[in-house]
């Protein structure tokens, strides 16, 4: 394994993490609930009365965010090696995961494992192991 020495970022992304894990921690305090995507997102689906306009400001938040940062710090967008098909597919098998795990990764991996939940530690080993897998069987079996 090689580390691309150009593009390796240790300090912007401990950055990251922290916000994440900052933002997640006053998202529980001043609302009480967990800052899990997929939950926010499923609440707009079947909207419960006073609950639309923070759950639309959070997804809002995620969408201006990278754009914000873009004004301030261009940067080259990844390119993705799969075609449309494949994107779909991955998109739905991920949504048939979140509702399978009660939660997807923000909500198990970075909330539920700060609380200490079990629920949440077996989701997170079987999310991260299923990825380590799909990339092994992808890159050294089928490639």
């Amino acid at each position: 394994m090689t580390i691309d020495m150009l593009h390796f970022t240790p300090g912007l992304s401990l950055i990251g993490g922290l916000l994440i894990g900052a933002a997640s921690a006053l998202f529980i305090l001043a609302n009480g609930r967990i800052a899990g995507i997929s939950g926010i997102l499923g609440g707009l689906l079947r909207p419960v009365r006073g609950d639309l306009g923070w759950r639309l400001a959070f997804l809002l938040g995620l969408v201006a965010s990278p754009a914000l940062v873009y004004v301030f710090m261009p940067y080259h967008p990844p390119t993705i090696d799969a075609d449309t098909g494949t994107l779909i597919a991955a998109g739905l098998l991920v949504g048939l995961g979140t509702r399978y795990g009660s939660g997807c990764t923000s909500g198990h991996g970075v909330c539920g494992l700060s609380r200490l939940s079990p629920r949440s530690l077996v989701a997170t080993l079987a999310f991260m192991g299923s990825g380590m897998a799909a990339v092994f069987v992808m890159r050294h079996l089928i490639a």
